[in-house]
């Protein structure tokens, strides 16, 4: 049976995974029993545990330990703050400055259940961020968060004016259309329905840099854009420059 991910490295403390969007993380609050990637760890591996999560639409690097040392040394990195979590995302317009920082408390929203604000009621929230690529209406851009509050990338460009491209929560677009940056030169069959290039949150878990939780040595993992993200970018380049 092919596995709905990838692995990125393993040894005998802990796995590092390349998680395909629309995959949970890890169990559902409220229905347990939706797929996740903890529980297809664990049909091969009974002491996976859970040192952090990404959001199910977004894709990339995630790691889970496999010895209690390992999960106590990672999350022990992760709360010290040590780890060092780079994402790429496509965002709508052009940030300014084109490299910067966004330092704004994250809480959650009043009355939308699942969702997240800034608030100076808030935790602290830091994310550091450089422009990759320019297009007309967009960017690609690199991102590093130093803080690990629920939604922070979403949060905070969304409160800078710079959504991700694709963000049914925090942004405008529920998908990403071609037809949107060929305009005119977009053309389709009459009785035939458009479909997305992208229908997830336009973000991506790019690299994680950590220390072994035995031998203590840096390492560092990086997962390629996924294909979708590809082909968004792909099509920027040659429409939306």
């Amino acid at each position: 049976m092919k596995t709905p991910f990838t692995v990125l490295y393993e040894d005998e403390t802990f796995i590092v995974i390349n998680k395909p969007a629309g995959l949970l993380s890890i169990p559902d609050r409220y229905v347990p029993e939706k797929a996740n990637l903890y529980h297809l760890l664990l049909a091969t591996n009974e002491d996976i545990r859970i040192v952090h999560r990404l959001d199910r639409e977004t894709s990339g690097i995630i790691c889970f330990a496999k010895t209690e040392d390992a999960h106590k040394h990672l999350c022990k990195q992760f709360e010290e703050r040590n780890i060092q979590k780079y994402y790429l995302a496509l965002v709508d317009g052009h940030p300014n400055p084109e490299e910067g920082s966004i330092d704004r408390p994250i809480a959650k929203h009043p009355s939308k259940s699942g969702k997240m604000m800034v608030s100076n009621r808030g935790k602290e929230a830091l994310t550091t961020y450089k422009i990759l690529d320019k297009f007309q209406h967009f960017s690609l851009v690199d991102i590093s968060i130093h803080t690990g509050r629920t939604h922070q990338i979403r949060v905070h460009f969304q409160g800078i004016g710079h959504s991700l491209a694709v963000d049914p929560l925090y942004g405008k677009r529920e998908a990403f259309f071609l037809s949107e940056i060929k305009r005119k030169a977009f053309r389709i069959g009459k009785d035939q329905e458009e479909r997305p290039l992208l229908s997830r949150t336009s973000l991506h878990a790019s690299r994680l840099i950590l220390s072994h939780p035995e031998s203590e040595e840096s390492i560092e993992f990086e997962a390629p854009l996924p294909k979708d993200l590809q082909a968004v970018i792909k099509q920027l380049n040659k429409w939306g420059k």
